[in-house]
């Protein structure tokens, strides 16, 4: 892949950016004494080259081997008055010019059509059409700054700092460019740091204990310096993959990211002219043409949600409470990990360390409006709605379908992945939902995990057996697109139960509460789902638009109302006296037992199946009956209940009454 750069190779940057590849085809650069050509290099020689450079004490482009420059290049001197261009130069750079002044070829470089523009130096070289040079505040470069709109780049990749103004950044991704901020691309940096104090911490109390000397400690930072890195790049690799993930929806979530821009500025934290984040108008005018948030602009955005989240995650218990888990302990090397786990909670900054792998964790995994939209819903604060995530992340062991999506990198197309890692996300959130609104609060991160940890995967185990033909047809098509796409069986199987797995949940509650096997109140739960068609049911609840914040809090009422509905019809099934243990017998006694109300429901749904598509009202009618099933359900078991008890006690023998005793009488003292 073809790269300009900015930067030369004495620069840790651009240096080591230009050593990640050996597939790198370094077309040009400059930095601020030459400017470097070679239209058509060879990736293996170039490479050896760059590396020789790199290992210098000092270097300078007038270091690089001429002899291995491809023909038409060379090393110019930025003082020339006009430098000359080779046919092939003016092939690569697509001008007819056949010299230019350097500052010229510098912006024609700046303009070039290569695979990634690269900025490894100082200096701000791009900036949107719009805005005049004096606002940019770098006059060294006013003579070869280019505007956003001319560049003919795929990527641009920011190792350096202010290379790109924001509108700048902005204007690229409006027009197609891929690129986020310097922010991000530049975040190893200070996570390094922040690593590197927070371990130095740790490895004095050690010292200062006498459990190690100075120079041991010294010797073990050493030695941990490459997992370190690792840990680093990790926190980097699932920034990159949320920012992909909050791209593929930006025009879905255009309205939700514009409510939570609103809150964080009635909240005093985000001014959006100075981030240069659009207003109302240019919002609506988006809405309406169906275009989202740049990747630039929600850049911004998930930086100021994951400080907002740092901050009310260390304010709460939940830091506290975590103190022996492992947002803490994994957050340190591995050697750390062994040796001083027992000193992590007494760590001074602990807190801090476990408040910012949440924060990074839940807005990386689960979206950068995921806390906005439950506290929408739920009315749940920071603290809750984390502590739901922790539950919901171990219940349905998202962290091996993650590694498995990421161990598909290069292998399938990134789209079949983000569309994988969507999939988990939107499971992710309904069953934090769910358990905001069905488990006592404070959630026990631990106990939750331990009430849900086996009888999900039993669900899930039984599930495609269970579920109506139409929803296994759906599985097994989700499950042969994927495997079209090349994602291994086992993990396509998982990911196409993701639909149905959240009823998991409801199923495991209801055998806990009736001391039933997962086996039988699943087999229950699904046939009384076809019997009814609640199924059907909650398909057009996820039909129903949500373009605004109230068709989304009236959506996920309807949904959540439904899925409590089948939950208590289960467990009213379940109650009901019959001869015969099995699923059918079960509810066609039931529904015997309720016919009226099960009719009336069922009359309700031919109706709405036979007419126009649905809307909330209908389908709030429905739901209205379906909740009279368990109403009426319940009322006459309460009634069978109190006959039941009034026939066993007509039945016993009365009690003989007892003899009143006899009243002692005082005598009176006579006087």
């Amino acid at each position: 892949f073809s790269i300009v750069g900015i930067g030369d190779m004495s620069g840790d940057v651009f240096g080591n950016g230009m050593l990640l590849s050996g597939h790198i085809k370094l077309v040009g650069a400059f930095n601020h004494m030459h400017i470097f050509l070679d239209p058509d290099p060879d990736p293996v020689s170039s490479f050896k080259e760059r590396q020789r450079m790199f290992a210098l004490p000092r270097s300078t482009w007038m270091d690089y081997d001429q002899k291995l420059i491809s023909k038409g290049g060379g090393i110019f001197p930025r003082s020339a008055k006009s430098i000359t261009l080779s046919e092939q130069t003016r092939a690569l750079l697509g001008v007819e010019d056949t010299s230019m002044p350097p500052n010229d070829l510098i912006k024609a470089m700046l303009r070039a059509p290569v695979d990634l523009l690269w900025n490894g130096g100082i200096g701000t070289y791009v900036k949107s059409k719009n805005e005049h040079h004096d606002v940019v505040g770098d006059r060294a470069n006013d003579g070869v700054r280019v505007d956003a709109t001319e560049l003919r780049c795929k990527v641009v990749g920011e190792g350096g700092n202010l290379g790109f103004t924001q509108r700048g950044r902005i204007e690229f991704a409006a027009n197609g460019g891929r690129m986020y901020t310097d922010a991000i691309d530049n975040s190893a940096g200070v996570d390094s740091s922040d690593h590197e104090v927070n371990i130095k911490i740790l490895l004095d109390e050690v010292v200062q204990n006498g459990d190690m000397t100075g120079k041991q400690r010294n010797s073990l930072l050493a030695e941990m310096t490459e997992e370190v890195g690792s840990l680093v790049l990790r926190n980097n690799y699932l920034q990159t993959q949320a920012m992909s993930l909050a791209l593929a929806q930006a025009p879905l979530l255009l309205e939700v990211h514009a409510r939570l821009m609103r809150q964080l500025e009635r909240d005093g934290e985000l001014d959006r002219e100075v981030e240069f984040l659009p207003g109302k108008e240019e919002i609506d005018e988006r809405i309406s043409i169906g275009r989202g948030l740049t990747a630039p602009e929600l850049s911004i955005l998930l930086a100021y949600v994951k400080i907002r989240l740092f901050k009310q995650l260390l304010r709460s218990q939940l830091p506290v409470d975590s103190l022996n888990g492992e947002e803490l302990s994994n957050y340190f090397p591995t050697p750390l990990r062994k040796r001083f786990r027992d000193l992590m909670p007494s760590h001074r900054l602990a807190p801090d360390i476990i408040s910012t792998v949440l924060a990074n964790e839940i807005v990386n995994r689960a979206g950068i409006t995921f806390i906005f939209r439950l506290r929408e819903e739920t009315g749940a604060d920071a603290a809750a709605i984390a502590r739901a995530y922790m539950v919901a992340r171990q219940v349905f062991d998202m962290p091996t379908a993650w590694e498995e999506v990421e161990y598909l990198d290069n292998v399938v197309a990134a789209q079949v992945q983000i569309g994988i890692l969507l999939e988990g996300r939107k499971l992710v959130e309904r069953a934090s939902r769910w358990l905001l609104r069905n488990r006592p609060q404070p959630l026990d991160v631990d106990a939750e995990i331990a009430f849900f940890a086996d009888g999900v995967p039993a669900v899930a185990r039984v599930i495609p057996e269970l579920i109506p033909e139409d929803g296994r047809a759906q599985m097994e098509s989700s499950v042969a697109r994927l495997l079209a796409a090349r994602v291994p069986e086992a993990l396509a199987r998982t990911v196409a139960t993701y639909n149905e797995l959240l009823s998991a949940l409801d199923i495991v509650e209801v055998a806990k509460s009736e001391q039933t096997s997962v086996e039988d109140v699943s087999a229950v739960y699904y046939r009384l789902g076809e019997e009814l068609d609640l199924h059907w049911m909650r398909d057009q609840i996820v039909d129903l638009p949500r373009e605004n914040r109230w068709q989304a809090l009236a959506r996920a009422g309807l949904r959540d109302d439904l899925q409590s509905q089948e939950r208590l019809l289960t467990r009213d099934v379940l109650r009901q006296e019959s001869s015969k243990s099995d699923a059918a017998s079960r509810i066609a006694a039931w529904i015997a037992q309720n016919d009226i109300a099960v009719h009336r429901c069922r009359q309700v749904l031919v109706d709405l199946k036979g007419g126009p598509k649905t809307d909330f009202a209908m389908l709030s009618v429905a739901m209205r009956e379906i909740r009279s099933m368990h109403v009426v359900a319940g009322d006459a078991a309460d009634s069978r209940a109190q006959t039941a008890a009034t026939k066993h006690a007509a039945g016993k023998p009365k009690a003989a009454a007892r003899p009143k005793p006899k009243s002692k009488s005082k005598s009176k003292s006579k006087g």
